[in-house]
This record gives structure tokens, sequence and C-alpha cells, in this order.
């Protein structure tokens, strides 16, 4: 507390001022922040993850990546067959959900502590790397469905990115094979700040849907990336301009569709 009546006089309020001046912010180190979280939970740490928007709007993650399935990923599942591709494994919750059932499957992660917690928590089978790396490295063909759990449908980043993500989807599958999973319905929302981003979006000529996004934990942060959040007719559209329909769907806020490729 600065002396006299509690009030900063003008001398104490101008070396008040100088002092805040002088605090410079110091930028997060870039790096693995998600598999950060992932690695310091599987250690028994209080570890919270934040999502943070291109609008500055930021939430704590509160996904449950070492929890149960909810019925949107249990009906997934069901209709994931043959050899497994969980794609954006996270934690292997997925991964493991399949290896209980008796099948075969990869868990894929473009983040190294994602992958090394899948690999401590007993997946079997697990490939560091993004879908066009997979196909290169010779799984191209390898597996009969793609399973992607925790919306991660969104991993379609935007409307101009969804052709090439699903090609590279349907390389690493066998004929006649299906993808399923997860998605967030973007317009479920009453929340000012997601209705204000939607505006936002359209007015810069992007679906209300389209969002960049990073994940940060302490003091590192990932890299942005796109995400995509649809309704179920949008995210129909998209498939099909991609030549794959949906032939699937199970309703919800997040909701969970298959898909086969025409």
């Amino acid at each position: 507390m600065p002396p006299g009546d509690g009030h900063l006089g003008d001398r104490d309020r101008t070396d008040w001022g100088r002092g805040v001046q002088k605090h410079r912010s110091v930028e997060p180190v870039p790096g693995d922040a998600f598999g950060g979280g992932l690695l310091d939970s599987l250690a028994g740490k209080a570890a919270a993850t934040v999502i943070e928007r291109d609008d500055g709007f930021i939430a704590v993650d509160g996904t449950d990546y070492f929890g149960g399935l909810g019925e949107q990923d249990e009906w997934a599942i069901a209709r994931a067959p043959g050899r497994v591709l969980d794609v954006g494994s996270g934690a292997g919750r997925g991964a493991l959900a399949v290896q209980a059932r008796g099948q075969e499957v990869t868990a894929l992660d473009t983040s190294p502590g994602a992958v090394e917690t899948c690999r401590r928590r007993g997946v079997r089978s697990v490939y560091e790397g993004t879908l066009a790396q997979a196909a290169a490295d010779g799984l191209a063909g390898a597996f009969d469905s793609a399973l992607l759990l925790g919306s991660n449908l969104g991993l379609i980043g935007s409307p101009e990115n969804a052709g090439s993500f699903l090609g590279d989807l349907g390389m690493l599958l066998r004929p006649g094979g299906v993808i399923v999973g997860t998605i967030l319905d973007v317009y479920q929302t009453s929340n000012p700040a997601h209705l204000a981003y939607h505006e936002r979006n359209r007015a810069r000529g992007r679906m209300a849907g389209h969002l960049t996004m990073r994940v940060r934990y302490e003091n590192v942060a990932g890299a942005w990336f796109d995400w995509l959040a649809a309704s179920p007719a949008e995210l129909a559209e998209l498939a099909a301009d991609a030549g794959w329909e949906v032939v699937d769907s199970f309703p919800g806020v997040t909701y969970a569709v298959a898909l086969r490729h025409v």
C-alpha cells in the first residue's frame, strides 16, 4: 500500500505507471502442449489444457480423455469393422475400446505426447504422423474402417480442406471401407461469444463453424490449426462433394455419422 491516506499522489502515479510500462508479456513456448498435458495427467498431475481461439476466446478443455465412452462413441465403435485406424487418438480411449473387442487397431496422432500416452496405456499399435505420412509409410489400404471420436471429424478443418482430408483417409482404407466418428453441431449453442464468432466468420466469407485455434498447457502452446464444427446438413454436403455419403447417424449436440465412399 503506498504511504499516506491510501491514494496515489501525482508522483506515485507516475512511478507506478512507469513500472507497468516496463512490463512486457512473454509469448508461450512452441511445443506439444496437448501431449504434455496428457502425459502429466497420466502421471497423476492435475493438468488442465486450454483451448485458445483466434478471437481471443479461451476455455479449459473439458474432454475426459481418460474416461469412458459416451453413447455416440459406443455407436461409432459398433460400426467400425475389421482393422481400425483411430485418428486423433489422444489418450487412446477409442483404440483401447476397439482392442478390447478383439479387433486390430492402430492409434494415429500427430502429437508425440499423445502417441506415447497411448503406448503407456497399452495400445499395441501406434503411429505418430499425418494421414498422408501413414499412407507413404506403407499403411495405404491397410484398414477396414477409420474411427474419429472426440469430435475428430472436425479435423476436416475447412470446406476447402474437406476433399483432401477425406481423400487421405480413403487412401488408408480398403475398398468398401467406412469412416465413423463424431462432430460438434456448431449451431446448438446460445453462448453470445460463440454466436459472435459465427457472425465474424460469416463476415470473413467462412462457414460459421470454421474455427482457428490452438492448445495451451502451462507455458507451452501448440501450433494454430483449423477445426470444423458443422450441422448434419453441412457435413453431408461437404462429404458428398468429396465423394462420400452419410449412410447412418446418431443425433446429439455432438453427433455421430458413418460415411461410405460412393
